[in-house]
C-alpha cells in the first residue's frame, strides 16, 4: 500500500505540469520512496484483491498521494501568482512570451519567482520534508473501513484560495511602493501639466518596482517555509 501515495504524488505533480522531471525518473523515484517506507508503514489487515473495499482502499492511498502533490503545487503557484502581480504593476508583463515548462503563456518576473522558488524549495531540503509528509501519511491516515475520511480532515478544495491569498500577501510590498509611486506621478501630472507623464513614468515604476523586488527576495524564505509547513502539516 506504501506505493500508491508516492505514485500519487508523482501523479500530483505531473497533473500541476511539471513536465521538466520526465516520468520515467518520476516513477521510479516513487518506487524506491515506497520500498523504503514499508519498513515504517503501519500494519494492516489482509484485505482480498477482489473485493470493493480493495479498489475503494487503493483510490483512498492514490488520492492521498494527489493530494500531497496538489499541496506542494499550490504553494509555487502562489509565489508564480505573486511574480505575475508584480510583473503586472511594474508594467513587465506587456512582454510575455510562450511557456514550454507549463505550456502556456508566461512573463518574465512571473517565471524569475518560479525559478528562484526552485531553488529554495531544494536548498531548504523541501524535496526531503515532502518524502517525510508522504511516510508519516501512512500512519496519519492508514488503510481504515472509511477510504475518504481524510477528505474530511484535510479539506483540499480550499487550499486554491491559497494561491490568491499567499501570493497577494507576498506582493504586497511591491504593490504598496507602486501605488504610492502612482500617486506621486498622479499630482505631478496635474501640477506641470506641459510634463510628459508617460515618457518619464515608465521607468521610473519599473526602476523602483525592481529595486522593491530585490530587496523583497531576502524576506522570501519566511512565507515560503511557513506556508511548506502549513500545507504539509495535514500530511503529518
Amino acid at each position: 500500500m506504501a506505493l500508491y501515495p508516492c505514485v500519487g504524488h508523482a501523479a500530483g505533480l505531473a497533473r500541476a505540469g511539471q513536465r521538466v522531471v520526465p516520468a520515467r525518473v518520476r516513477i521510479p523515484l516513487a518506487f524506491m520512496v515506497a520500498f523504503c517506507a514499508q519498513g515504517v508503514a503501519p500494519p494492516i489487515e489482509p484485505v482480498p484483491l477482489d473485493s470493493a473495499l480493495a479498489v475503494l482502499l487503493l483510490v483512498q492511498q492514490l488520492l492521498i498521494g494527489l493530494s500531497l502533490g496538489f499541496a506542494v503545487r499550490i504553494i509555487f503557484a502562489a509565489l508564480e501568482f505573486a511574480g505575475e502581480v508584480s510583473g503586472l504593476q511594474m508594467g513587465m508583463n506587456f512582454a510575455g512570451f510562450f511557456d514550454p515548462v507549463l505550456a502556456s503563456q508566461g512573463t518574465a518576473i512571473g517565471r524569475f519567482y518560479a525559478t528562484l522558488v526552485g531553488f529554495l524549495f531544494i536548498v531548504l531540503n523541501g524535496h526531503l520534508t515532502v518524502i517525510h509528509a508522504v511516510v508519516q501519511s501512512l500512519t496519519v491516515f492508514p488503510v481504515g473501513p472509511e477510504p475518504f475520511a481524510f477528505l474530511r480532515s484535510t479539506m483540499p478544495h480550499t487550499w486554491g484560495a491559497e494561491i490568491f491569498s499567499m501570493g497577494l500577501w507576498i506582493a504586497m510590498p511591491i504593490i504598496a511602493v507602486l501605488l504610492f509611486v502612482n500617486v506621486v506621478l498622479g499630482v505631478i501630472s496635474r501640477v506641470a501639466p506641459q510634463v510628459n507623464i508617460f515618457s518619464i513614468g515608465f521607468p521610473i515604476t519599473m526602476g523602483l518596482g525592481l529595486i522593491s523586488m530585490m530587496m523583497m527576495l531576502p524576506l522570501l524564505q519566511t512565507p515560503f517555509v511557513a506556508a511548506l509547513d502549513r500545507m504539509l502539516n495535514q500530511f503529518r
